[in-house]
């Protein structure tokens, strides 16, 4: 059986998803601060849908693969985070920097949130099928667009945070059997 080292294959699949989000911070600025936090859910919705449509049909139209649309799930989760905190802007109103250093706090948060329930279930993800991986994304996306029309309220449920939490671990997860050549 083959030895998995979970904590670096997440640092590397963090890595490369935090590199996107530099880059892009670089060439936009903090832009998305201007989004409520319903519109980062749709664009995660626009994001996992692409990714089903791909699974689905096996061919793409534009020249890019599954892998691009989970770091754009990952990267889009952690704005959410930082939008659920902060608010929507009226004006782009923070640095690069401070856009980095909130990534890191989110993108650790969720970490720790993976390990603790990594440590309960016994890495039963690693028993998946990336395709579940989408449609729990699709699901919590679901349930994500429902909290936000009840305007943040549950009865009993995690809130929207939660949520996005675990689609960005459900989006890493599927990062890493990608660079292991795991296709399905």
């Amino acid at each position: 059986m083959e030895q998995h080292d979970t904590n670096k294959e997440f640092a590397e699949a963090i890595a490369s998803c935090r590199t996107i989000f530099q880059k892009k911070l670089k060439d936009y600025g903090a832009a998305w601060r201007i989004m409520r936090p319903s519109s980062i859910t749709d664009q995660i919705l626009i994001k996992a849908n692409r990714i089903r449509t791909l699974e689905t049909t096996g061919t793409a139209m534009v020249d890019e693969g599954i892998q691009p649309e989970f770091i754009g799930i990952v990267n889009y989760g952690v704005v959410g985070l930082i939008q659920l905190e902060r608010g929507a802007a009226d004006v782009v109103d923070m640095t690069v920097e401070e856009a980095s250093e909130l990534y890191e706090t989110y993108i650790t948060k969720t970490t720790n949130l993976m390990l603790a329930k990594n440590h309960d279930y016994g890495e039963a993800w690693r028993l998946m099928r990336i395709s579940s991986y989408t449609d729990m994304i699709l699901s919590k996306l679901q349930r994500t667009k429902q909290i936000e029309d009840n305007d943040g309220k549950t009865l009993i449920s995690e809130g929207i945070d939660a949520n996005y939490m675990d689609m960005i671990n459900y989006a890493l997860f599927a990062l890493i059997k990608l660079s292991y050549g795991e296709q399905r």
